[in-house]
């Protein structure tokens, strides 16, 4: 009977039920996966305003300046102003306890919600120091007598 021996069509619909279950199930499971969110900033304020802030080796803009990062841990800052003290420093990102094992894995991967971890650094400028008119020759006679010995 022309090749239609043994064919069910039941089971063709049940093959393409499995199937889309099966899609269906990928589907829920990536969405799942890829819906947890953690969003890191770290906003660098300075008094006064308007300094150009180095992060890191990288310039990220002029203060207050707000930026992502993706790890914790130590950072070196570098801030600059005309008129003030030029400052050198470091400071320490701590993760909190979300960014820690097991605890990552939820936050990142399975909480369906954002997180939003923001901190916000500000340092405080000196106005620059310039010597007097008798400190420098002073320091200049001191230098001149240690290369005369």
């Amino acid at each position: 009977m022309g090749g239609n021996e043994g064919f069910e069509p039941s089971k063709g619909i049940l093959d393409m039920k499995r199937r889309t279950a099966g899609c269906l199930t990928l589907n829920v499971l990536a969405a799942v996966l890829l819906s947890g969110c953690v969003e890191r900033k770290l906003t660098i304020n300075t008094e006064p305003q308007g300094a150009l802030v180095v992060l890191n080796d990288e310039q990220i803009g002029v203060s207050p300046v707000t930026v992502n990062f993706n790890w914790y841990g130590n950072y070196w800052v570098r801030i600059s102003k005309e008129g003030y003290e030029t400052l050198d420093t470091a400071r320490e990102l701590k993760a909190p306890l979300h960014d820690h094992a097991p605890f990552d894995l939820f936050a990142q991967i399975l909480y369906p919600g954002r997180i939003v971890d923001s901190y916000e650094w500000t340092f405080e400028l000196q106005p620059r120091q310039y010597p007097t008119r008798e400190q420098v020759l002073k320091n200049a006679e001191a230098l001149r007598s240690e290369m005369e010995k």
